[in-house]
């Protein structure tokens, strides 16, 4: 009988970029297609929060000023590609973004006018735009 490999689940960043109303998506490049929130995976040897402002440079060309951790996202369904934990930080930040690297598009949108979002991105948005008010900081 053959041994069973060992699995474990990816880690991986989301941002949540707000201004005003807005929130920031971009339209990914790869598959699975669509609008999502910008993030990726950590690189080994990578804190989760170098992680956040890696992709969001590297998808947005926006710099990180400040960044605050909002929720673990977990669920083993939440990416049709393999099991990934995401790690979603609010993330402050000035400039115009501009699409790079994996984003074929970035762009504001109204939070109660999203297009389909990708992955579990909606429940991401849903969950914080329920919270606290007192705790969310919008630019």
């Amino acid at each position: 009988m053959k041994k069973e490999e060992y699995k474990c689940p990816k880690l991986a960043v989301d941002a949540l970029v707000l201004r005003n109303d807005e929130i920031l998506l971009i339209k990914r490049k790869n598959p699975p297609y669509g609008w999502a929130l910008p993030g990726g995976f950590v690189d080994y040897g990578e804190s989760v929060e170098d992680a956040v402002k890696r992709e969001l440079k590297e998808e947005t060309c926006l710099d990180t000023f400040y960044l605050k951790q909002f929720k673990v996202f977990s669920d083993p369904k939440r990416d049709p590609r393999m099991h990934i934990v995401s790690v979603v930080f609010q993330v402050w930040t000035d400039g115009i973004p501009k699409a790079a690297d994996d984003a074929k598009k970035v762009k504001f949108f109204n939070l109660n006018e999203l297009p389909d979002l990708a992955f579990d991105h909606q429940k991401i948005i849903n969950d914080f735009c329920k919270g606290d008010e007192d705790e969310v900081l919008f630019l």
